[in-house]
């Protein structure tokens, strides 16, 4: 197990949206340092209390970065592997550890070994890294060949796994990248397409170069376990979708027995994920913001307190803590992947108010061992009302949630042997009894309590 993944909260950027990259790669033009950009963003995360930063595709590639082209060099739109190198070392002289997407599922038509086959047909040395090649047939794009697609999308050709040349060449390249950037970890794209074969060679490889090194799966239905557990041949995380639909979709419908079923299915006493440590977020690169996701804006606040006090490792999506909203179309992701114009956090217009609360929230769960490694209990759940707790044994933490317009009352039996005083961490030091394990308090509208024992 990482050593530093509990006490990870990640910031997320999609680089080519957040530099203002052009959309295309011409493959031309001179490399342009706008990952600098990143660097600006360095106090940012440590004025937030964060630690981590994950960064969507940076290598070559023809549009979007998961196409890619060359797995050895920065994207040109970006800069150059010397500015990649320059942001790691900043990054890590400040205590924030660096994680890259790594797009080993498929590649984009210009990656180089691709470009050959196009050239060369059946006399390539490539031809066996693709899948699904078959010369009787040609592609959507004219190709005196076909081949398999991700999801049925020709710019996306899918890799064969059984490659060995193919494996040499992308282990390689990550080993190139611990090496030259010393990251400290891989979201691996579209992981729940990927050959369990080939996952566990990589785990096991990038283990062998870091003991430490961290593994995240990007996982959208399933269960969890195929990828990420105790095995050291098995991916240490996974995203968590279950809980991010469940945080939006209990406040929308008002309806918080969904998050609650969810959470305690999964980490309550028999919950099937207790052992493993799940990514969560309120939103990213590929799904709508959480600002425009909500239908009542308000509930960003409770939401924002679940995902900061429930198990697993916290992320916020560059630009979400402004509360800045996003829709993407059919056609286009690239309005969930903005350029934020000002220098950041120079958002002027951006809400301070989401911005201060989950600042507020990263410190407290950064102080508090109950909320990074307490053990999960419902205590409450009502449509609008939610409490549970989080217990290692020695430190507890009481977490409640509303998401009434209006001043709510709760009361809460508490386990035999808890604490009988307790004070609010979010409202200003209030304190609260509990006299014969009974805790009585009202809630704010659209707010919530972190409850700790008061000395």
């Amino acid at each position: 197990m990482n050593s530093w993944i509990n006490e990870a909260i990640f910031y997320h950027i999609f680089p080519l949206g957040f530099c203002g990259s052009p959309h295309n790669n011409d493959f031309t033009s001179a490399p342009v340092s706008r990952i600098k950009k990143i660097e600006g963003c360095i106090d940012h995360i440590l004025d937030m209390e964060m630690n981590s930063l994950y960064l969507g595709p940076v290598f070559e590639s023809s549009s979007h970065g998961y196409d890619t082209a060359d797995y050895r060099m920065l994207d040109r739109r970006l800069g150059t592997n010397r500015d990649l190198k320059e942001l790691s070392e900043k990054l890590h002289k400040k205590g924030i550890r660096l994680v890259l997407d790594g797009v080993f599922h498929h590649c984009g038509r210009d990656f180089k070994p691709f470009r050959d086959l196009r050239d060369r047909c059946q006399s390539s040395t490539y031809r066996d890294w693709f899948s699904g090649i078959d010369f009787s047939k040609q592609s959507p794009y004219g190709d005196p060949f076909t081949y398999d697609g991700w999801n049925g999308h020709y710019n996306l050709v899918k890799f064969n796994p059984n490659s060995p040349e193919l494996k040499d060449y992308l282990f390689k390249s990550i080993r190139c990248w611990i090496n030259e950037f010393g990251i400290d970890g891989l979201r691996l794209d579209a992981a729940d397409s990927l050959d369990f074969n080939f996952m566990k060679d990589l785990s096991l490889f990038c283990r062998k170069l870091n003991p430490d090194f961290w593994l995240m799966g990007e996982v959208i239905h399933g269960d969890y376990r195929k990828w990420a557990g105790a095995d050291p041949g098995m991916l240490d995380s996974a995203t968590n979708y279950e809980v991010y639909k469940g945080l939006w979709s209990s406040h929308n419908d008002e309806n918080y027995f969904e998050i609650a079923y969810s959470l305690n299915r999964l980490f309550g006493n028999q919950g099937i994920y207790r052992d493993i440590v799940l990514y969560n977020f309120a939103d990213n690169h590929d799904v709508e913001r959480i600002s425009s996701k909500l239908k009542l804006s308000a509930h960003i606040y409770p939401l924002y307190i679940l995902l900061f006090s429930i198990p697993g490792i916290p992320s916020v999506y560059y630009g979400s803590e402004w509360g800045i909203k996003g829709v993407k179309t059919k056609e286009n992701d690239w309005p969930l992947r903005p350029d934020l114009e000002n220098e950041y956090p120079g958002m002027n217009s951006g809400n301070t108010s989401i911005n201060d609360t989950i600042k507020h929230l990263c410190k407290i769960r950064r102080d508090s061992g109950a909320i990074k490694y307490g053990n999960y209990l419902n205590l409450f759940v009502d449509h609008r009302i939610f409490a549970f707790a989080r217990d290692t044994g020695i430190t507890k933490a009481i977490i409640c949630v509303s998401s009434s317009d209006k001043i709510e009352n709760i009361s809460l039996n508490l386990p035999r042997g808890w604490h009988t005083q307790w004070k609010d961490l979010i409202n200003q030091g209030e304190r609260f009894d509990s006299p014969n394990r009974s805790l009585n308090m009202h809630l704010y509208p659209c707010w919530g309590r972190i409850l700790v024992p008061s000395m």
